[in-house]
């Protein structure tokens, strides 16, 4: 009687367990095959935000300060500009460049940009004047400037726009619009 009762109210509790075992172990698989296939293209606006944050801010920097420029010394073949040139390239692009990222337009091309800028700016304000370790070197990697130089902001900017340089802009881009138009001509 107590066998019949039991199998009249349902499952045991002791079947459910491998069931929902197994329900949770494919629930990753699951979850990675839906973020595939619906929210992947969407992550490079994350990092489309954040750098035309960072950049925009510099930019704007620049455009309402003094000319710091004259005081730099920058690597070849940018020593051969007058600072004055330089100062206004690096705004322009340090104000344009984060709009067309938070648009998605021309992605690729304001990655490879910025990034030019940033590996001037690591060699000329940001890389330690003078080292002879690589201990030393390796103190230049932080935030503020300790006498070492402080690397660490560009370098983490350097490798941002390099994935957005390799994957593009993502779906949500003006670029993503704009390409069955571009390879319709």
């Amino acid at each position: 009687m107590n066998d019949l009762s039991k199998s009249a109210q349902g499952p045991c509790t002791a079947c459910l367990i491998p069931s929902c075992i197994e329900r949770l172990c494919t629930m990753p698989s699951l979850l990675s095959r839906c973020f595939d296939s619906n929210l992947q293209g969407l992550a490079p606006i994350f990092l489309r935000l954040l750098l035309a944050y960072e950049f925009g801010e510099a930019g704007l920097e620049k455009l309402y300060g003094d000319n710091w420029f004259t005081d730099v010394s920058f690597p070849f073949p940018f020593s051969l500009l007058p600072t004055d040139f330089s100062w206004t390239l690096a705004t322009g692009l340090e104000i344009i460049a984060p709009m067309a990222l938070i648009l998605g337009f021309m992605t690729r091309f304001f990655s490879a940009a910025l990034m030019v800028l940033t590996v001037v700016a690591i060699a000329a304000v940001h890389w330690s004047a003078e080292w002879h370790t690589l201990a030393e070197l390796w103190k230049g990697y932080a935030i503020t400037d300790q006498g070492y130089g402080n690397y660490k902001l560009p370098l983490v900017y350097l490798f941002m726009l390099s994935s957005l340089l390799l994957s593009g802009s993502g779906r949500l881009a003006v670029d993503v619009w704009l390409k069955p138009r571009a390879s319709s001509i």
